[in-house]
């Protein structure tokens, strides 16, 4: 690969600031903390981190509300700290993304306070306002994501304005075109200082229909949303107007036009839309995102006829594009749990890295996967995420998969000297770094044999991918890279398998890999509990 391509089949590894590491006693985790443990990150085998959002902020969504695109909180360090971490990174050959979040701003950004005081200022038409409906009603049905209407009535303007996730995180209005060049001009901003990606949060939410059109009902038995509450409305309605439309397209050539002036830096697009497959293939299409990673692994149903139809459908639709794949992240339930269905196992910890890190396409890891680490379980009275304080009890937010790293048994699990801004899980106390340092068979050292084993194996880092069509709980696919063939095959099940599997008894076994490995006898896959196989077919 050249270095302009190395994020194709990359595993990058997250980052949440606040919760990694924290070196001032102040119970948040900051950029010195991360620049302290980059060694570890390395050791992982990893190729890159992308660091969620440390910019200037009230906090309102925890940074995912910005209130200054260009500086650092004073709550995470500062600018110089970000160029020391951005040297050590690329001093241990970690490429370095960040967010940006270009939707929406704080309502502290300076463009809203401006924007808010009337009609005819230089930012009056820098946001999403409308006038309300005779009635005094909002201008139509939107919602939002963190529950109840889209609209927000501002007394100084006299009309609402749009929001489609906190109250407190105004739109903007794409169809401006200052509003398009002062955000290029942000993303510029940390490209120059030497940044090698951006992850685009809700990128399918930069514009909105012009005719503020209601979106219509969805029938009830198509109420499924992705990190929704079972209860929350904005599963009620198809979202055909609030996000996802065609004026984007024109807008990420533009990103991509900056983007291609630094050759070696890239694009990751979060996308969420009605049919986020392929929303990802349209929007990688071209001279687009270089990646799309959409929540259809970030489900709870965990079966390999779902995974496989999901790969499948994403396949069909891809072109040129390249897929990014994740099963946990700040945002929703860690994997262990979600899947787990009360087995959060070891074997079954590498299980399931192995398996997506095997998939056509690049990775992200959440940090703590590579421990095993459980959804940490919190009383009401310790959250902290207005998404689960709304929708409480049914729901329990974010919190849960976003509780501090543990270092440590200590105290604090090593995360700080003082108490946390979310409590540690005692049960992650024996998950520690430290303790699994120490245990040649802990989940930490089975991610980096599998890190270092996959490395090597250009067919699952590049490949193409042909799904094969065998029974629960089995998955299976063949990677193909030049003459190379590789099979891998995943028992998703916690009890053995055997299967026909016809036409490869040629294959030889590879190992090295760590997992516990099946045999190929006589037209027979068979597999062990949580077991794979990986094999090299002539």
């Amino acid at each position: 690969m050249t270095d302009a391509s190395w994020w194709r089949g990359a595993v990058i590894y997250q980052i949440y600031p606040r919760s990694f590491l924290d070196t001032n006693g102040d119970g948040v985790g900051d950029l010195p903390g991360i620049i302290q443990q980059l060694d570890y990150v390395a050791s992982l085998g990893v190729d890159a981190i992308w660091v969620a959002p440390f910019f200037r902020s009230p906090m309102a969504d925890f940074g995912y509300d910005i209130a200054d695109y260009r500086d650092v909180d004073p709550l995470f360090g500062t600018l110089q700290d970000f160029d020391r971490l951005l040297a050590k990174a690329h001093g241990l050959g970690l490429k370095v993304m960040i967010d940006q979040v270009l939707s929406h701003t704080s309502d502290q950004h300076a463009w809203f306070k401006e924007s808010r005081q009337n009609t005819d200022n230089a930012k009056a038409d820098w946001y999403v306002w409308a006038d309300a409906k005779p009635d005094g009603s909002p201008p139509n049905n939107w919602l939002s994501i963190f529950g109840g209407s889209a609209w927000q009535w501002e007394p100084r303007r006299g009309q609402y304005y749009l929001h489609n996730f906190l109250a407190s995180q105004p739109d903007l209005n794409f169809h401006n075109p200052a509003v398009r060049a002062a955000v290029l001009d942000n993303v510029r901003f940390w490209l120059d200082k030497g940044v090698d990606g951006l992850r685009l949060d809700a990128i399918n939410f930069c514009f909105h229909d012009r005719q503020l059109r209601d979106n219509p009902p969805k029938p009830k038995e198509k109420r499924v949303g992705r990190g929704f509450s079972p209860d929350n409305p904005y599963a009620f309605q198809y979202h055909l107007y609030n996000n996802t439309q065609p004026e984007n397209l024109d807008f990420l050539c533009d990103l991509r036009a900056l983007l291609d002036r630094y050759p070696s830096a890239v694009t990751l697009g979060e996308i969420s839309s009605e049919d986020s497959l392929a929303t990802m293939a349209q929007y990688t299409r071209g001279q687009r995102l270089h990646m799309g990673y959409s929540f259809e692994l970030l489900s709870s149903d965990y079966s390999a006829g779902y995974i496989r139809q999901t790969v499948a459908q994403l396949e069909a639709q891809v072109s040129e594009g390249w897929p990014c794949w994740a099963i946990s992240n700040h945002d929703v339930e860690r994997v262990l749990t979600r899947w787990g269905n009360g087995n959060a196992s070891p074997r079954l910890a590498n299980l399931l890295t192995a398996m997506l890190c095997s998939l056509r396409g690049s990775v992200c890891v959440y940090q703590g996967e590579e421990l095993g680490l459980t959804e940490a379980e919190l009383p009401f009275e310790s959250l902290r995420d207005p998404y689960g304080i709304t929708f409480w009890p049914t729901f329990k937010g974010r919190d849960g998969c976003r509780t501090p790293m543990p270092w440590n048994d200590g105290p604090f699990a090593g995360f700080s000297s003082a108490p946390p801004w979310l409590p540690i899980d005692e049960a992650h106390k024996t998950l520690a770094v430290t303790h699994q340092e120490a245990d040649a068979n802990s989940v930490l050292h089975g991610f980096r044999r599998f890190m270092r084993w996959r490395a090597a194996q250009p067919a699952l880092r590049q490949g193409d991918i042909r799904l094969l069509d065998l029974p629960e709980p089995i998955l299976a696919f063949v990677r193909k890279h030049g003459s190379e063939q590789v099979l891998a095959a995943f028992n998703l099940g916690k009890h053995p398998q055997a299967v026909p599997l016809a036409g490869f008894d040629a294959a030889t076994p590879l190992d090295g890999h760590g997992l516990q490995q099946g045999a190929l006898r006589n037209g027979q896959l068979e597999l062990p509990g949580h077991g794979v196989l990986f094999a090299r077919i002539p």
